[in-house]
């Protein structure tokens, strides 16, 4: 018999939602936890095995602890927990590090590193008894930057940091059987993209940079991964990377 998963996943459009009716239609039961709160309820009125949701800041620490403590008692206990939620932090002035003012520096790093940290911690507190499996989202620009084109640093930065956090929790906490993992996309067309999308210049580098598909990956393209990080019990430790070929185009004219 196979497990029932019981899922928190973070985040409620672009990729989570594609992860999240992937898992549903699994029959895995999921909650919901921060993103925009009309997202995730008619996320969760679109899916049969949806425990609830929670449409929290995931920069505050009290309203994380509080919303897994929720999670847990609607789910019954957590078994996983997929974390996608994040965002640019041009809005807040990240760019290149000569430029960039503390304030937008902290801000980006609090919207993607320290968010990832707190759903983290919780996750493992969660799954410190059972078990289970932690998947974290990075970013291509973590370990393959290109500053010409992609100039939030900030943000790299903090996807850079979160490589390492995966690589730290899952030597640390392996012993309890829990795995943790991240995957890593190359630019993705969800909202958060929409700049980019629409600069003709960085449509035809993209053309260039992921030849697999020629164009910005679309978010189900990447739930096959995510299930895969969910589902195989041997795997942890791992930044899985779903690039189509962002990081084996390496010609400098592409930087």
């Amino acid at each position: 018999m196979s497990l029932h998963r019981r899922i928190v996943i973070t985040g409620s459009r672009g990729i989570a939602a594609e992860v999240i009716q992937a898992c549903s239609q699994r029959g895995y039961s999921i909650f919901i936890l921060g993103g925009e709160a009309d997202d995730s309820r008619n996320l969760a009125e679109s899916i049969t095995e949806c425990a609830g949701f929670s449409a929290i800041d995931l920069r505050n620490e009290s309203d994380v602890e509080s919303a897994f403590a929720l999670a847990k008692n609607k789910l019954g206990g957590i078994t996983d927990v997929i974390s996608i939620a994040g965002g640019s932090g041009r809005k807040f002035g990240d760019g290149p590090l000569e430029s960039m003012s503390l304030s937008a520096w902290d801000k980006t790093l609090e919207l993607n590193l320290t968010t990832a940290f707190l759903t983290l911690r919780e996750g493992l507190r969660a799954l410190s008894e059972s078990g289970g499996s932690i998947t974290l989202t990075s970013s291509v620009l973590g370990s393959n930057p290109s500053p010409l084109r992609f100039g939030t640093q900030a943000y790299a930065v903090s996807k850079s940091a979160i490589n390492g956090l995966v690589q730290l929790a899952a030597a640390s906490y392996v012993d309890k059987k829990i795995r943790i993992n991240a995957i890593a996309p190359a630019l993705v067309a969800t909202p958060m993209s929409n700049r980019a999308m629409e600069s003709t210049e960085i449509a035809d580098y993209i053309t260039k940079k992921q030849p697999l598909v020629g164009r910005a990956l679309v978010p189900g393209e990447l739930v096959s991964s995510y299930l895969y990080l969910l589902e195989n019990s041997a795997v942890t430790g791992q930044i899985m990377t779903v690039d189509a070929g962002w990081s084996v185009v390496t010609d400098g004219l592409f930087q």
